[in-house]
């Protein structure tokens, strides 16, 4: 057994997700509370620490300390699950995203699959699992409603989603997600060769993520709140976590397929060394914190589609153009060779 590859795996996972991606949820949360503010000339939360900065501790021990109510009528063993199974996918999938290059001879990934993306959209679907559930062990109509949804519309652009990125694969021969960086750090981003795979992608992950406008299943306007209707207190503040962890999981994704993971143009830092894998993972970062920016600004934008508004895109405008988008690259492919 290889106890010092067991060690430096475990200490990578509790960097990433205790370090990482924890903090980034609840200042995710924080950082939209702003921004909205900003857009609509308001003033957002500033009064808990300097720049409100220690807003989302108070927000945690205010979901820690509310009532956790469970109605009587509830499916109570699915009620209690499905809050962990909409959550847990949206730290798996942070496993096989590359956040960097090498620090000393460790790679900045947790788990560096040759079939990464296979596992990731694997993960990814598990996801609705938990929204299903919750719809269903409410026991009551407007989560119903909203599982539903839910279901249908990731089901829906998970196909889309996931024949969008077939053409960057074709680009770069391998699936494997250290890979797809190395190809663009040599060849330049894939958002410039496949501009309509990352179109695609992008408006999937909103689908996938449930925001706006794309946040159907919990419309607050229709549904009361739709699937999380009936919780309250930490179960409530899962479903609330998830949404900004697969924004997070999304927002990777996105940077490592399309626009050069922890690489810049130009930049050629000797990987390995402390400086350099630290840089590295700093421009990795400062490109996820970007799209997390555009999730928000979005948000705050635009209005919500309409139901069939929203399933029309994706089967019958999303899924033709990437099948189209996968024949057009595949007759470049074979002319160009």
């Amino acid at each position: 057994m290889d106890w010092n590859f067991i060690l430096f795996s475990v200490i990578k996972i509790v960097c990433v997700i205790f370090l990482a991606v924890l903090p980034m949820v609840a200042y995710s949360v924080l950082a939209e509370r702003r921004i909205s503010a900003w857009i609509q000339d308001r003033v957002g939360p500033n009064r808990v620490g300097p720049f409100g900065l220690a807003q989302p501790v108070s927000d945690i021990l205010k979901l820690f300390i509310k009532e956790d109510f469970t109605p009587a009528t509830v499916r109570k063993a699915y009620f209690w699950l499905a809050p962990a199974v909409t959550l847990i996918p949206a730290f798996l999938t942070v496993a096989v995203i590359p956040f960097g290059s090498n620090l000393g001879h460790q790679k900045m990934v947790i788990a560096d699959l040759n079939v990464g993306i296979l596992y990731t959209f694997g993960i990814v679907s598990l996801g609705v699992y938990g929204i299903v559930l919750a719809g269903y062990a409410a026991n009551s109509k407007y989560p119903f409603l909203g599982g539903i949804r839910s279901s249908a519309q990731m089901i829906s652009y998970e196909i889309a989603m996931g024949m969008s990125v077939i053409p960057a694969f074709m680009l770069v021969g391998d699936l494997n997600l250290s890979r797809v960086i190395q190809y663009q750090a040599a060849h330049g981003w894939l958002v410039f060769s496949a501009p309509v795979s990352f179109f695609i992608f992008l408006i999937a992950a909103f689908a996938e993520t449930n925001r706006l406008p794309f946040d159907l299943p919990e419309s607050e306007q229709e549904l009361v709140g739709g699937y999380h209707t009936e919780y309250s207190s930490m179960k409530f503040a899962l479903f609330f976590l998830s949404e900004y962890a697969n924004m997070i999981a999304s927002s990777a994704m996105m940077v490592t397929l399309f626009f050069g993971g922890w690489t810049l143009p130009g930049l050629r830092e000797p990987a390995g060394s402390l400086p350099a894998g630290l840089l590295h993972i700093g421009i990795f970062l400062g490109k996820l914190l970007f799209f997390m920016v555009v999730f928000i600004w979005v948000r705050w934008m635009l209005p919500r589609f309409r139901y069939d508004q929203l399933m029309d895109l994706g089967w019958r405008r999303f899924i033709p153009l990437a099948l189209a988008n996968i024949l057009v690259t595949a007759l470049w492919l074979w002319m160009k060779s």
